[in-house]
């Protein structure tokens, strides 16, 4: 069975954790064997941005030991063979530019979504 995660929602959790909490999942369920791919679109195209810190976070007296490095958890996906596709409308209305992004990853248009999705047996919308 493949499958193909949508990610849309950016930053889900990763105050608490230093993990996008569907990333990880997309890291387990490939590493139980799954054929996955993923896409991210809406804010979560931030995450192939490259050279993100979020070192040093504070809320009054609370640090963030552990802080996220999602660009560097998307590029070890990648690694373990899972394809990140990334929408090429959603990165021009937030200003990223390829050269910001991380390397390996798919670009692909809304016009390409429907058959994108067709090439899978089961999508997950998160």
């Amino acid at each position: 069975m493949k499958v193909l995660n949508i990610i849309e929602t950016a930053y889900r959790a990763t105050i608490e954790e230093q993990d996008d909490t569907i990333v990880w999942l997309s890291h387990a369920v490939r590493g139980a064997g799954a054929e996955l791919g993923v896409l991210l679109r809406g804010n979560a195209v931030s995450y192939a941005v490259k050279g993100q810190n979020a070192a040093g976070l504070t809320f009054g007296g609370w640090r963030q030991t552990q802080p996220p490095d999602i660009a560097h958890d998307i590029v070890s996906l990648m690694a373990k063979g899972v394809t990140v596709y990334v929408m090429t409308e959603d990165l021009a209305k937030r200003g990223i530019e390829p050269t910001d992004m991380i390397g390996g990853l798919e670009r692909i248009s809304r016009e390409s979504l429907v058959p994108l999705l067709a090439a899978h047996d089961r999508v997950w919308y998160w």
